[in-house]
C-alpha cells in the first residue's frame, strides 16, 4: 500500500463520521493540525467543528450524531442514497464499491458499502489507487454531489456541528491545483 499524509487525513475524516467515541475531540484536533500546513481553508472550517465539539459532552455528541445520521436522520450518510435514492442503481453502485473494496482486501464491516465513512476509509488506503480513474470518478461524481445534497439540509445558521464538519470535508475533497503543491 502507498500511504501518504493525505491518506491519514482521509482516515481521520472517516473516524469523525463514525458514532462518537471518547477520542472524537482528540481525533478532530489531530485532523485540524494535519490540515493546517496544506489545507488552511479546510482547517479553518474544521476549527468551527472543533470549537463546537469543545462545548458539548460526549453524550450530546452521540445524540446529535443519532439525530443527524442514524435514526430517522436529518442527513443520510449514504452516498448511493443521495445519488440514486432507493432504486436498483444504488444496489449496482454498492456492488461496484464492494468489488473495489475486495481488490484491496478492504471491508465495510457492519456498515453498508456506500456509507460516507466507509468510502473515506477506502480512499485513505492507498495514494496510487486514490489517483486512479475509479476513485477519481467516485469522488467527482459520487462523494462531491452527495456532500452537496447532504449540506443542503442544514440551514445557514445551523448549530449542528456536523454542518461544519461536512463543509470542511467538502473543502478537503476539492483538488489542490498541481502548481500550488510544487510551490508550497
Amino acid at each position: 500500500m502507498n500511504k501518504d499524509s493525505t491518506s491519514s487525513l482521509f482516515d481521520l475524516f472517516a473516524a469523525l463520521l463514525e458514532y462518537p467515541s471518547a477520542e472524537m475531540t482528540e481525533q478532530a484536533r489531530d485532523c485540524l493540525e494535519q490540515l493546517k500546513p496544506t489545507h488552511p481553508e479546510t482547517a479553518e472550517a474544521l476549527d468551527k467543528f472543533v470549537r463546537k465539539l469543545d462545548q458539548l459532552s460526549i453524550e450530546k455528541m452521540r445524540e446529535l450524531y443519532t439525530i443527524t445520521f442514524d435514526m430517522q436522520p436529518v442527513c443520510y450518510p449514504y452516498v448511493g442514497y443521495h445519488l440514486f435514492g432507493e432504486s436498483y442503481k444504488r444496489g449496482a453502485f454498492m456492488a461496484q464499491l464492494n468489488e473495489a473494496y475486495h481488490a484491496f482486501d478492504y471491508s465495510a464491516g457492519q456498515e453498508l458499502p456506500d456509507h460516507l465513512a466507509v468510502i473515506l476509509g477506502f480512499l485513505g488506503l492507498d495514494a496510487t489507487n486514490r489517483a486512479g480513474e475509479f476513485c477519481q470518478t467516485l469522488l467527482d461524481h459520487g462523494v462531491q454531489p452527495a456532500l452537496e445534497k447532504m449540506l443542503k439540509v442544514f440551514s445557514e445558521d445551523s448549530e449542528n456541528p456536523y454542518a461544519e464538519f461536512l463543509s470542511a470535508l467538502q473543502l478537503f475533497l476539492v483538488p489542490i491545483p498541481e502548481k500550488e503543491l510544487t510551490h508550497a
